[in-house]
């Protein structure tokens, strides 16, 4: 795993650097910097309506006491997205407005959520009071001397 992920790192500069190539030849310098910017613009302004949305629904969700899995997912994948959007290139920048599309996150939610068990614990903190000395367990009485009080009844 650790190998595929490192081969990962290796490989999506130089698939980035090859489809600059690619797009570079086909339309120019100019429009395909264009484009980067334009797909990057596009992209915040997507990301900050989706990331609206979820927040929306992740406070809704706990409002109501529900445990918000779904939506939690849903930020995630905005967040990976918001990460790809960030890094110039036309591979991540595909992957991120696809993160972006709610059917798609739909899928991969349903794809992942039959593998994964939720495990739900409670904790709770319960303070134990030293318990009461027996010989306090009796009437209390307070003594008083006699010019410690005063009869208002007269």
């Amino acid at each position: 795993m650790a190998r595929l992920i490192a081969l990962s790192f290796l490989l999506l500069p130089l698939v980035e650097i090859a489809l600059f190539i690619v797009v570079g030849r086909a339309i120019g310098l100019f429009p395909t910097l264009a484009l980067i910017i334009l797909a990057a613009l596009a992209g915040g302004l997507l990301l900050r309506q989706q990331g609206l949305g979820v927040i929306a629904r992740l406070r809704a969700n706990v409002g109501a006491g529900t445990i918000p899995g779904r939506t939690m997912f849903d930020a995630m994948l905005i967040g990976v997205a918001a990460v790809l959007l960030v890094l110039p290139g036309f591979l991540s920048d595909i992957v991120a407005l696809a993160l972006l599309v709610p059917p798609l996150r739909h899928w991969l939610f349903n794809a992942l959520a039959g593998r994964v068990r939720v495990v739900e614990t409670t904790t709770s903190y319960r303070r134990h009071d030293d318990a009461p000395h027996p010989h306090d367990a009796g009437i209390r009485s307070i003594e008083l001397k006699d010019d410690d009080w005063r009869d208002q009844r007269k």
